[in-house]
């Protein structure tokens, strides 16, 4: 499985800490950066990260920022994308099994690095239940290409 890494500046550290504990499981990292500390914006990396997933390029996402807002809120902005903003195990298990969420995403400057890696390592086992949630989910997949509110 190959999974796309992103953050700005303010999870770069996070990110790097996931690229090793995903290779160390197995899986292959696509990198979309950033590549250091230096003050970068959040949508640039988030985005391109996010465009790979929906055109198949990665399979899932781990993409990171100071709060995770920010980079939930671009990510979403990519049609197919379902990204999930959690902040523990107990959010990032449901965000697959209910959600079928793409992309995790997590805010850098409020958890720990072993916290980060036990959310992650859930995320990841965690299996879509399909059922009663694929109905939902098609309505935001119908709503993605019609685009009733595009102007």
């Amino acid at each position: 499985m190959k999974v796309a890494v992103a953050s700005d500046h303010r999870g770069f550290r996070a990110k790097e800490e996931i690229k090793q504990f995903l290779e160390k499981a197995g899986y292959s990292v696509v990198d979309f950066g950033t590549d250091g500390t230096a003050s970068c914006d959040y949508p640039d990396m988030t985005i391109t990260g996010a465009c790979a997933i929906a055109a198949g390029e990665a399979d899932l996402g781990i993409f990171l920022c100071g709060t995770g807002i920010g980079t939930s809120i671009a990510a979403n902005k990519v049609p197919g994308i379902r990204a999930a903003l959690c902040h523990d195990e107990l959010t990032a298990g449901l965000s697959r099994r209910h959600n079928n969420a793409n992309v995790l995403c997590l805010p850098a400057d409020l958890l720990g690095e072993e916290l980060i890696r036990r959310v992650v390592d859930v995320w990841l086992g965690a299996e879509y239940e399909a059922g009663r949630h694929d109905r939902r989910l098609e309505k935001i997949a119908k709503y993605e290409s019609d685009r009733p509110c595009a102007k």
